[in-house]
């Protein structure tokens, strides 16, 4: 391990961390991101109003299938088995902005941080895919992890200071 960074050898050569003698856990995290959009877009996309179709209900399952393939997407992550994920998506008082909230579980050595910032992330990427032609302007923003339970660096929770609407 070079330096400290897990993800390196010695040589500084990346590889996949052995996990092997971790005792198996549970684990959540929750993740958030942000969609920054006109909001004339934001109404139509929670309105259900987008000729693309239900942006929210694709922008879920998508979120889910991004989770389950993140060992794929991201090099040097696991493959875990989840046990649960789950999209929630609700639109600010603002009304330029919704945000996703996923929640990733496991039972395993490893992981899961992972798994709910990817799963915020596509679902943002949906969204926008889907309302695109009605406001190229929207932004995905404040991709986050907001708390971790189990493993060994155990609880994190990121303070209200630090969260952004």
């Amino acid at each position: 391990m070079k330096d400290g960074l897990t993800h390196l050898d010695d040589n500084g050569h990346a590889r996949m961390v052995d996990v092997g003698d971790k005792p198996v856990t549970r684990r959540k995290a929750v993740a958030t991101a942000a969609i920054e959009g006109q909001p004339q877009t934001i109404s139509a996309i929670t309105g259900g109003q987008l000729k693309k179709g239900d942006a929210l209900a694709v922008a879920r399952v998508a979120g889910i299938m991004a989770a389950k393939k993140t060992a794929e997407l991201i090099p040097l992550c696991h493959p875990i088995p989840l046990t649960r994920v789950e999209i929630e998506i609700v639109p600010e008082k603002d009304g330029r902005t919704l945000t996703i909230t996923a929640t990733a579980e496991t039972t395993d050595r490893t992981g899961i941080e992972m798994e709910a910032m990817t799963a915020v992330t596509v679902a943002a990427l949906i969204i926008y895919d889907m309302a695109k032609a009605i406001d190229r302007e929207m932004s995905i923003v404040r991709v986050q992890l907001e708390e971790k339970s189990g493993g060994k660096s155990g609880e994190f929770r990121r303070s209200s200071t630090q969260r952004q609407p």
